[in-house]
């Protein structure tokens, strides 16, 4: 089974989101992606992260598991401090070369924390979680993200 990251980054107030418009299903999901072959989790997440947002965080914690199901399974979800960067896909990533096609589309961006509770957001579960943390504070240890049906 393939596994997958997926990175918490908070600045200014606001949580870094890919906005996904496919093919007009819009919705929100934490930057990440798959781990390659042979790549630690942490290294599949710097890289993720520098390719989907253009940013480099450091002080990486595992803060919640979540079970995506296909094709990304479990997904081992990052707390990370923003380090440098400005938010843009990188020109030779996968995502900006499916832009290019115009119908499926990645656009990272900050989304102001108050405004998470309102958007469409993948997983649900996560979300749920995510708002959760922010109120009481990141698991000191991994938290399996339960699964919930909106």
């Amino acid at each position: 089974m393939k596994h997958a990251v997926r990175a918490i980054v908070i600045r200014n107030n606001a949580l870094l989101v890919m906005h996904r418009n496919k093919f007009g299903h819009q919705y929100y999901t934490l930057v990440g992606g798959g781990i390659d072959p042979g790549e630690t989790p942490e290294q599949a997440l710097h890289r993720e992260v520098l390719e989907e947002a253009g940013l480099r965080v450091t002080n990486l914690r595992m803060v919640f598991r979540d079970n995506a199901g296909p094709p990304y399974g479990m997904q081992y979800v990052y707390f990370c401090d923003y380090l440098s960067g400005d938010v843009a896909l990188r020109p030779d990533s996968e995502e900006a070369q499916i832009n290019a096609l115009g119908q499926n589309l990645y656009t990272p961006m900050w989304l102001a924390l108050d405004r998470l509770a309102e958007v469409e957001f993948l997983s649900p579960g996560l979300q749920r979680a995510l708002l959760q943390a922010l109120q009481d504070g990141w698991p000191k240890q991994p938290v399996h993200v339960p699964i919930v049906v909106k």
